[in-house]
């Protein structure tokens, strides 16, 4: 049983909402279509998978995430939107879809918190059908930067990556996406790398107190305190570390991530 590292707390879900097909599937926009059958694998709060349901109307978007916590947000957003999107509960390793049924398969930030990603890509490959593609994009934290260098960050970085492999997880995700796709037998792979860049008053704020909050108030918290890994005090020291970076007039934050676009 995989592990999600950040949990649904209402810090890892405001940052969810940030993200959108722009921001965060730029790389797979030039290749949809009106009637393309898509399946947004870790849909979350729907953000992403309305956007994309919007370019690929009227063709049929089904989003999955392994929890049930986001999807009520999720059907809220698409029947506000007035986009067509069914959201569900599902497992990526044991997709409930037939063999060749969809035209694109996405996951976006879902391959560094699983513990087997070579599987989870082949059965993305069985539910996709001949010509189609799987769009994959996950971060790599240990290329995570900021200014102005603070130690509470550093610490944060470590134990981030630390809390993350003993969920057997791999924070570092973005640079093995080809990797991963041939050891799943899939040949076709177009890598590419962008990235997401925190650097406005606005910006510093909103990212900043979403990492202060979930340093204290959520999974990865609670899976830092139960490994052993950090006491609460430390936990404490990261989130005024979030909040100092927040406050410099000066801050910048850049995260880099892979992306591969598979041709099945």
């Amino acid at each position: 049983m995989d592990t999600y590292t950040h949990g649904h707390a209402e810090p890892v879900l405001q940052s969810h909402r940030w993200r959108t097909a722009e921001n965060s599937a730029a790389y797979l926009l030039p290749h949809l279509r009106p009637g393309l059958d898509l399946l947004d694998v870790g849909c979350g709060p729907g953000t992403i998978t309305v956007d994309l349901a919007r370019r690929v109307a009227p063709g049929r978007v089904l989003g999955l995430d392994v929890s049930p916590d986001p999807l009520d947000e999720a059907r809220d957003l698409a029947g506000r939107e007035g986009v067509a999107v069914t959201f569900t509960v599902g497992d990526v390793y044991a997709l409930d879809l037939p063999d060749d049924s969809v035209d694109v398969v996405h996951a976006h930030q879902v391959l560094q918190h699983l513990t087997d990603p070579v599987a989870a890509l082949r059965e993305m490959a069985r539910v996709c059908r001949p010509g189609g593609l799987i769009a994959v994009r996950d971060v790599d934290y240990a290329a995570t930067t900021w200014f102005p260098a603070d130690p509470g960050l550093d610490r944060w970085l470590d134990l981030y990556g630390r809390v993350a492999r003993a969920n057997g997880a791999e924070p570092d995700a973005g640079r093995r996406l080809p990797a991963w796709a041939h050891a799943a037998g899939l040949r076709d792979v177009a890598a590419s790398a962008s990235s997401w860049c925190y650097a406005s008053a606005a910006e510093r704020e909103w990212w900043g107190r979403s990492w202060a909050g979930r340093a204290t108030a959520s999974a990865f918290a609670e899976q830092a305190l139960a490994y052993g890994l950090a006491t609460r005090d430390e936990l404490e020291g990261l989130a005024a570390a979030w909040l100092r970076w927040a406050a410099a007039d000066d801050g910048w934050l850049g995260m880099l991530h892979g992306e591969v676009l598979v041709r099945v």
